[in-house]
């Protein structure tokens, strides 16, 4: 009997890949390549990161990083480069030298055309298994924030338009006012 053996990917494999601004990303052993971002997802992504350095890093709660940064979890051999991830006081172990191991306290994901459906099931269920304690999906055709708080048990996101409490482990951090993250109506 032929049995047929498929190569798993791993983390590893993907940062083999070239540096050819395309991010790749190892998860359940399939490779993911994203290519660059388009004008409004850098914006989104710019202008969000700004608010939550405001809040969670200035102030020393700990650390805010953009892609393209490496989290690796080394458990399953799985890794991804999540537009945004905040990374606690509490969990500073997790800062190597080659990017992030284990879970950050926040992964926002912005959603374009080709990452939108990966950044919805794959991904949800990633970084709920691994232990992330909230997951943002930022939604540039609706102005809008889904909040997923997997510390606190959510079997479903809280929707945001106006703006979104910056709340992680029982701490209340502020708000932001995501008229200020999205870009403006152009015509």
């Amino acid at each position: 009997m032929d049995t047929m053996s498929t190569t798993r990917i791993t983390w590893r494999d993907a940062q083999l890949m070239p540096e050819d601004g395309k991010r790749y990303e190892a998860i359940d052993g399939e490779l993911y390549v994203t290519p660059a971002p388009v004008l409004w997802h850098q914006w989104i992504g710019a202008n969000l990161e700004a608010a939550l350095r405001r809040l969670l890093m200035d102030p020393g709660h700990g650390w805010v990083f953009d892609a393209p940064v490496g989290v690796e979890f080394p458990e399953t051999e799985e890794g991804v480069q999540p537009d945004i991830v905040f990374v606690s006081k509490a969990r500073a172990e997790r800062l190597v030298k080659e990017g992030i191991r284990g879970a950050p306290d926040l992964v926002v994901e912005t959603l374009s055309p080709g990452t939108a459906a990966r950044d919805r099931t794959i991904k949800l269920k990633l970084y709920r298994r691994q232990g992330v304690l909230q997951y943002w999906i930022v939604d540039p055709d609706t102005n809008s924030i889904e909040l997923w708080d997997f510390a606190a048990g959510a079997s479903g996101p809280q929707t945001y338009t106006d703006s979104i409490p910056v709340a992680l482990s029982g701490k209340d951090f502020g708000k932001i006012d995501l008229s200020e993250v999205f870009p403006p109506d152009l015509d």
